[in-house]
């Protein structure tokens, strides 16, 4: 019998850490930087992206960086890394878009955070922003860990607190380290079904990503020098990406209904190191190596009060030997 998931909290604010560690997997979070899973470990291996210019190995503001809620345009975003659910669709043409990121509520603002314990040894970590006025929304984020898991649940919420029927999705949106495995088998898996078109270029920041068929129901973004984004719009509900720390897999049901991006029910973002900030993004400027496995739910009308839900199971495995 495995021993209960052991919950460790230090800190406050922006600086505040919550640790459930299973005896397998160690995720840590930061309820006061947008709700974030900061890092997931296996085997002592880290799995998820996170910018070693703003955090140390620590998962601490390195000196004279100061974090919290940033607004304006995406060259002021201070993208820390990790995992985060942001609203869809993305876009600077009006209030049925989200301007984002940077935000100052739902990606960078500070959540409320409560650690629950159960008798079987379980932890469930809940994560809730404050109302945003651009959006209406709230977001909640709750992670469910058993003990030994090597994996973990996340159930995902957003309520519109306004007056008026607002129009969202739910989009969560995982970063992780972009540099390839020796083995050339590096890259992201997507299972599809049913009948194309499988894939929508969606950003080319300078060029799309190039998509290859891995195996029939399956396709592979390859690991690849380029920044842009794809679509996938018969995503089957399973999303994985290998990397030299091992694979991240998540798992997600798929559902009838309009989605954003063209109908996307999932997405690849890819980034590397440019010379020279993205004009018509914002002035993006990447400077390393990331990979955005993304997972979304559909377009739904809310009412004053009414709020939806997406859940996403993610595992984690060891790279083969």
């Amino acid at each position: 019998m495995s021993a209960p998931v052991r919950v460790m909290r230090d800190g406050d604010g922006p600086d505040e850490r919550i640790v459930l560690d299973t005896g397998v997997l160690r995720l840590t979070a930061a309820p006061g930087l947008g709700g974030r899973v900061l890092s997931l470990r296996l085997a002592g291996r880290e799995f998820l992206y996170r910018n070693p210019r703003l955090l140390d190995a620590d998962l601490q503001a390195r000196p004279g960086v100061r974090l919290g809620p940033v607004e304006g345009p995406m060259s002021a975003w201070n993208n820390v890394g990790g995992d985060k659910t942001w609203p869809a669709p993305q876009g600077w043409n009006g209030p049925g878009e989200w301007a984002g990121p940077p935000d100052p509520v739902l990606d960078s603002g500070a959540y409320a955070a409560r650690v629950d314990t159960a008798p079987e040894g379980a932890a469930v970590l809940t994560m809730t922003s404050g109302e945003d006025p651009r959006t209406g929304l709230w977001l909640r984020r709750r992670v469910s860990v058993a003990p030994g898991a090597s994996g973990y649940r996340m159930e995902l919420e957003a309520v519109n607190t306004s007056d008026t029927v607002r129009t969202w999705a739910l989009w969560n949106v995982t970063q992780l380290d972009g540099e390839a495995p020796a083995d050339r088998t590096g890259g992201v898996y997507v299972d599809v079904s049913g009948d194309g078109p499988h894939t929508v270029p969606l950003v080319a920041g300078d060029a799309t990503p190039s998509v290859v068929e891995h195996a029939p129901g399956v396709l592979r973004v390859p690991a690849q020098d380029v920044v842009g984004k794809v679509g996938f719009p018969t995503a089957a509900g399973r999303i994985s990406h290998v990397s030299g720390a091992g694979t991240l897999t998540q798992t997600f049901t798929p559902v009838d209904g309009r989605y954003p991006d063209e109908g996307s029910r999932a997405e690849v973002w890819l980034e590397c190191p440019l010379e020279r900030p993205l004009a018509h993004l914002g002035g993006l400027r990447p400077v390393d190596r990331v990979v955005e496995c993304e997972v979304l739910g559909p377009l739904t009308d809310l009412a004053p009060g009414a709020g939806m839900s997406l859940a996403v199971g993610v595992e984690l495995a060891a790279p083969h030997a």
